[in-house]
């Protein structure tokens, strides 16, 4: 059982749906199979990144311009990943990979991946979200930051991403006491290497800890050389169906 610090925001809620936030799987042209899972009506979504070269690339990719179509035409939020580097990538570099994503896949929005954490490097990151916003109109904005942030993130955006990493840090881990004053859509987890038999826990772990955004997945990262993210968990069916039939208490 998860230690927590405080009583959420969401874990009197009975109304809040869980939804799926898909951080970035392989290329199309390598998992074509999932993407076009991605698409089929009724899947518990919230949205998807699309990711193609670290970024939008150098040239629009027809192969993501047509995964991406296809989950815009479904009515699949899609959102462009950016690299912060934790701070150290140029404003000017994010902004003009931003026109690129728009320009070429009109994503509606934008996953600021490696987000700073600290104050220090808020009103840098605020500078970026309102530029975003000024270029696209109503952008759905999640930072990455992977862990809590700093409380004012919660203002500077649409979603934070407060845990991203192994299962066996998640089943241990602690809500920070400042999200209680935050409802549950502001906050995703996502969480790999979850034994399927874990499944159930780890979806009770979030909504104890007030997190309606989540994606868990049986893929491991082998010590840093696998992206555990580029593919589907091995029991997708399973999790598409218990989210999307809401998640028990």
């Amino acid at each position: 059982m998860p230690h927590l610090t405080s009583t959420t925001a969401g874990a009197a809620s009975t109304d809040v749906r869980t939804g799926l936030g898909i951080p970035g799987l392989a290329h199309p042209l390598l998992a074509p199979s999932e993407w076009g899972a991605l698409a089929r009506p009724g899947t518990p979504l919230h949205w998807v990144v699309l990711n193609v070269a670290g970024g939008p690339g150098v040239r629009p990719d027809p192969h993501c311009l047509e995964a991406a179509g296809r989950l815009r035409n479904a009515g699949v939020r899609v959102l462009g990943h950016l690299d912060t580097a934790h701070g150290a990538r140029a404003f000017g570099e994010m902004i003009s990979d931003a026109h690129r994503y728009l320009d070429w896949y009109q994503v509606d929005g934008f996953l600021l991946d490696r987000c700073p954490t600290g104050p220090a490097a808020l009103p840098e990151v605020r500078r970026t979200v309102t530029t975003l916003r000024a270029i696209r109109d109503d952008p759905h904005i999640v930072l990455g930051h992977g862990t809590h942030p700093h409380p004012g993130y919660a203002e500077t955006a649409d979603q934070l991403v407060t845990f991203a990493g192994p299962w066996s840090e998640y089943r241990w881990s602690q809500v920070a006491e400042w999200t209680a004053d935050h409802p549950p859509e502001l906050f995703c987890h996502l969480v790999h290497g979850v034994p399927r038999g874990h499944l159930e826990e780890a979806l009770r772990i979030a909504r104890w800890q007030g997190a309606s955004t989540i994606w868990f997945t049986d893929r491991r990262d082998r010590g840093g050389r696998v992206d555990p993210w580029e593919a589907m968990p091995g029991y997708w069916d399973e999790i598409v169906s218990r989210v999307g039939t809401g998640v028990s208490e």
